[in-house]
């Protein structure tokens, strides 16, 4: 069996999990994206490509594109099956006579307790799924009619899963999902986790900032499990777009919560999705974008032209050119990553604890590669001599010592 995602981290998570079923080892199973029209070409052109090197093997397509578009996957000759994103949870949908399995998602798609957690990298982290599905209506965004309304997995069995990480020696556990901030009480869940005795590293996955609240940024002050790097879901830096977006938040409320941030914890680096060209963007209200960038200081960027998604409200807007907005995402990419390379340049001559994941390289504290010349082992903490930076944007550093036991 082999599987191929694309998409979001949770997507790799579900792949994690259809890994671990008894399926055919025929069975070549797609794990789609939708978020873009693009992203739906790339994938419809790999199972092509999967199709003619591998023409013995049946094709399974799921995943988001699988559901929201399942006729046209159907009509694809390569493909044997097209499964929901419910039904790829289930082993017994693989193996059905039936072609196309894909029920709607007016109730929430349930999150897999048995299966929990699922390990990733090498073994030297892993991923808790925490909730599922998004109730929230971005107008650009197709997500709510992939996934369903939002669910969330018991705060005792992330808390039960958690400690099982613990116990097989993992020392970081990252927390996943569509929007894990609209969690119940979400402060309250990290503030358990992080107290769980031996537990190193705490990270969190993208974030609405109109659910930033003083309790998520209290633990920030306080925790030194949860690391010192967060990644929020902004989109623009324009207020009129941001409301016809129909996101949550200002301009404003971005530039509070990175100084209040870094109020708490000097040390913090942020990360942000952006979408460029969104129907009726101006060149001023891009540039709006372009300064809350270089304003907050984000140098993790995630950066989108925006492309069309049939149901969606953005769709009937008046749209920007495609080159247009092809040209923003590469001056916005730009200008974020001269933010970056004047961030890992002020910190040559500092040492930092990295994550082996494998012999030469590892992630430090704020989601940064560090490389070094001398052999490591997977999954051990070592601090590093931060000495120089490549081309490449990796950092290059000298092992300090072993500074955890795994």
């Amino acid at each position: 069996m082999k599987i191929v995602s694309f998409g979001c981290r949770l997507n790799i998570f579900e792949s994690a999990t259809i890994n671990e079923m008894d399926l055919p080892s025929d069975l070549i199973i797609v794990n789609t994206c939708a978020i873009t029209s693009e992203a739906e070409r790339q994938c419809r052109q790999t199972i092509r490509k999967l199709k003619r090197e591998n023409y013995s093997s049946r094709i399974v397509v799921t995943g988001c594109a699988a559901q929201v578009h399942p006729e046209i996957y159907a009509k694809m000759p390569e493909v044997y099956k097209v499964l929901g994103n419910r039904e790829k949870l289930s082993p017994e949908y693989f193996t059905s006579e039936k072609k196309v399995i894909v029920s709607d998602l007016n109730t929430p798609i349930s999150i897999p307790t048995s299966r929990q957690p699922i390990y990733f990298d090498g073994h030297c982290r892993a991923y808790i799924q925490i909730q599922q599905g998004c109730s929230n209506h971005c107008t650009f965004c197709i997500v709510p009619q992939t996934r369903g309304p939002s669910t969330f997995l018991p705060s005792v069995n992330v808390i039960e899963y958690a400690k099982k990480l613990i116990n097989d020696g993992f020392q970081e556990i990252n927390i996943t999902g569509v929007d894990i901030t609209d969690y119940p009480n979400f402060a309250d869940l990290i503030f358990k986790l992080s107290q769980l005795p031996e537990l190193k590293r705490l990270r969190l996955g993208s974030i609405d900032p109109a659910c930033i609240d003083d309790k998520l940024i209290d633990i920030f002050a306080t925790s030194k499990v949860l690391q010192p790097f967060i990644h929020l879901s902004i989109q623009s830096g324009d207020d009129l777009i941001l409301k016809r977006m129909g996101r949550r938040h200002s301009s404003e409320t971005i530039l509070s919560i990175c100084s209040k941030l870094r109020s708490v914890r000097p040390d913090i680096v942020f990360g942000a999705d952006f979408i460029t060209g969104f129907p009726t963007e101006t060149d001023q209200m891009f540039e709006n974008t372009c300064q809350l960038v270089k304003k907050a200081n984000i140098i993790h960027l995630h950066v989108f032209p925006y492309s069309e998604r049939s149901g969606t409200p953005a769709e009937k807007m008046p749209q920007v050119s495609k080159d247009i907005r092809k040209k923003r995402a590469h001056i916005l990419r730009e200008t974020g990553s001269n933010l970056l390379k004047t961030y890992m340049n002020n910190q040559i001559g500092k040492s930092v604890v990295i994550l082996a994941e494998n012999e030469y390289k590892g992630l430090c504290e704020h989601y940064l590669p560090v490389k070094v010349d001398t052999s490591m082992q997977i999954g051990k903490f070592y601090s590093v001599l931060l000495r120089s930076v490549d081309d490449d944007g990796l950092f290059r550093g000298s092992i300090k010592w072993a500074c955890l036991k795994k």
